[in-house]
């Protein structure tokens, strides 16, 4: 992640909880009061969120010392502390809930990700997310998605040509669609085509799409669908595909698979902080 994108989000997610003060911790304690804290885990899962920990308490008061204990990517089990925050005890205290917000949604995400690569159990086919995170926290929920071992589609509308069905009505056709967007784009951009049937699929293959998308097909169909397509070109299955059914496309031979619930659909892994 960017480290200036991180500490400004951080900056206004803090500012949007502290408003002008914490009313609690600057009406209890003084100034100079300071206090130790302990972050651990009530639940098992894979830990995420190591900078943001740092950027959190650092951003409110950079007299904070905050000890990291585990790494993103790495397993958290239940009692086990993952970070240790020692300084002014309303520092620490004003920056509990944004730092465990955070903390919770991404090691939340980073969990459902390593169970879904799990239950894929394929040692060709990846598992990546989507743009379906929420507003403000894209940066976030993807950098999460890596922790637990999935891959990163496009971060954003800037950064890759996605050509969807509404697209493709607008425009009339996939070829007008992909030949406009080539040229618009240059040759350094690559251009996904989603697809439904068969007839699209040789029309994306025509255009010469680099990425093709088989849009809510089951596994028999995207294993009929790779068949077709091209080694060249890079295949993608989304839609419709959750963690019950995930493990029906093991085999099927597609390159990636989207997984919206990712991120949209996150259940937070809940951690507390603890004063000493």
């Amino acid at each position: 992640m960017n480290p200036l994108k991180v500490k400004e989000s951080i900056k206004q997610f803090l500012i949007e909880d502290l408003g002008d003060r914490d009313l609690s911790a600057s009406g209890i304690f003084r100034e100079e009061d300071r206090g130790e804290a302990v972050i651990y885990a009530k639940e098992k899962g894979i830990f995420s969120g190591e900078s943001v920990l740092r950027a959190v308490f650092s951003l409110l008061d950079r007299e904070t010392e905050i000890e990291v204990l585990k790494k993103d990517g790495e397993a958290v089990q239940i009692g086990e502390p993952a970070a240790v925050v020692k300084g002014k005890i309303i520092s620490i205290l004003s920056a509990e809930r944004v730092a465990l917000n955070l903390l919770q949604r991404m090691s939340g995400i980073a969990t459902m990700t390593h169970h879904a690569v799990t239950r894929l159990d394929s040692g060709h086919t990846r598992i990546c997310d989507t743009r379906k995170t929420a507003p403000g926290l894209r940066m976030f929920d993807k950098h999460a998605v890596r922790c637990g071992g999935g891959r990163s589609h496009r971060s954003g509308l800037y950064d890759a040509v996605m050509i969807k069905d509404n697209h493709i009505s607008f425009a009339g056709s996939i070829s007008e669609a992909v030949e406009k967007a080539r040229k618009a784009v240059g040759h350094t951009v690559k251009i996904e085509v989603e697809i439904e049937d068969e007839k699209q699929l040789l029309e994306a293959i025509e255009a010469r799409a680099d990425i093709i998308m088989f849009d809510n097909r089951t596994p028999e169909e995207v294993k009929t669908f790779i068949e077709i397509t091209p080694d060249f070109i890079i295949t993608e299955a989304s839609g419709g595909i959750n963690a019950g059914n995930l493990h029906l496309y093991r085999d099927t031979g597609v390159d990636y698979i989207s997984l919206g619930y990712l991120t949209h659909s996150v259940k937070a892994l809940d951690y507390s902080l603890l004063m000493k």
